[in-house]
C-alpha cells in the first residue's frame, strides 16, 4: 500500500499520545489497588492493561492515516502487547520494564548481523527518511548499534535499581530525550555524506 502523507501533529499525537497518556494515568492510579477476581493489582498494572489496547489502537489508526507502519512500529507492537500482557497476566510488573531492553537489545543485534554482513540494516528500517551517503549510512548504524546496547543496559539498570516511579519518568522523558540528543549530535555526519546536490547548493 502507497503511503500517504498525514498532519505531522496527528502523526506526532498518534505515536506519543499513548506514551504520555500512561504516564499520567500511572501518576493518577500509582497508589491505588484495584481488585479484580479476587487478585490485586497494584496501579502500575492496571494502566499498563489500559496502554496496550490504547496503543494498539493508534498505531490501527497511524496506519489507516497513512497506509503504512514502520519495521520498528510493528515489531514494538508485538512486544508490547507480549510483555505487557505478561505484566497483566502474572500480575509482575517486571515484564513491562523488561520491554524497553528487548526492543534496544533486538534492533541493536540486527544492525549488528547487518554490519557482519556489510549492509546497513538501519538504512531499510528507516526506508528513506535520512538521505545518506552508504558510508554514511554504515556510520550511523555503527553509532545506533552502540547507542542502543547502551540503552538497554541503562534501562536494565534503572529498572532494578530504581523504584517504579523513577522508572516511569525514564521511560517518558529520559530515553526520549536521550534519542533526541543522539540525532542533534549527527549533525556532522549528516551534513558529511547528505545528498552531494545539497552540499553543493
Amino acid at each position: 500500500m502507497e503511503q500517504r502523507q498525514v498532519n505531522p501533529m496527528v502523526k506526532t499525537g498518534l505515536e506519543f499520545g499513548p506514551i504520555l497518556a500512561f504516564f499520567v494515568a500511572y501518576l493518577w492510579l500509582k497508589d491505588r489497588v484495584f481488585t479484580f477476581g479476587g487478585t490485586d493489582y497494584e496501579g502500575f498494572i492496571v494502566v499498563t492493561a489500559g496502554f496496550i489496547p490504547v496503543f494498539l489502537v493508534c498505531m490501527g489508526l497511524l496506519w489507516k492515516l497513512t497506509g503504512h507502519l514502520s519495521r520498528m512500529q510493528i515489531v514494538t507492537a508485538v512486544l508490547i502487547v507480549v510483555f505487557g500482557g505478561l505484566s497483566v497476566w502474572l500480575n509482575d510488573d517486571r515484564f513491562f520494564k523488561m520491554k524497553p531492553t528487548l526492543i534496544y537489545l533486538l534492533f541493536a543485534t540486527a544492525l549488528a548481523i547487518g554490519l557482519m554482513r556489510g549492509e546497513s540494516w538501519l538504512k531499510l528500517v528507516m526506508e528513506g527518511l535520512v538521505p545518506l551517503e552508504p558510508e554514511g549510512w554504515m556510520i550511523l548504524t555503527r553509532r545506533i548499534m552502540a547507542f542502543f546496547f547502551g540503552l538497554a543496559v541503562l534501562n536494565e539498570v534503572i529498572w532494578r535499581t530504581m523504584d517504579t516511579e523513577t522508572w516511569v519518568y525514564f521511560k517518558t522523558f529520559g530515553l526520549t530525550a536521550a534519542i533526541f540528543v543522539f540525532f542533534m549530535f549527527q549533525g556532522g555526519l549528516f551534513k558529511k555524506y547528505g545528498p552531494q546536490e545539497d552540499k553543493d547548493a
